[in-house]
């Protein structure tokens, strides 16, 4: 794979990655008990954060997929992590820039749990 075509997957995958953050109908969206423990507003608040969420960085992103996160909210460090599974939802996607068949799922949890 040459640099150019690597850049290029990576650049598709971080486009995928930052739809479904925005949107999570474009994938799958799980949230852990600890997050489902701390309330509605606080996870309607959580996942508007993670909407907008924009503070990627080589320590937290080091592929730049943009396909993790992590804040502070309601006095909880809270991480968002993206992965990438085959369309039956079996195996890891042999190609996670192509939407044809890979399957994202975005999981929401307290650092805590991780």
């Amino acid at each position: 794979m040459t640099i150019e075509t690597k850049s290029t997957q990576t650049e598709r995958i971080r486009a995928f990655n930052d739809r479904l953050r925005q949107n999570f109908s474009e994938g799958k969206a799980v949230m852990t008990c600890g997050i489902a423990a701390l309330g509605a507003d606080a996870v309607a608040r959580i996942v508007k954060t993670i909407e907008v969420y924009d503070d990627f960085c080589h320590a937290n992103d080091p592929h730049q997929e943009h396909d993790f996160g992590s804040f502070d909210a309601d006095g909880q460090t809270i991480f968002f992590k993206i992965d990438y599974y085959d369309t039956t939802m079996t195996h890891h996607s042999s190609d996670p820039a192509d939407p044809a068949v890979t399957e994202r799922v975005i999981t929401i949890m307290l650092a805590e749990e991780y």
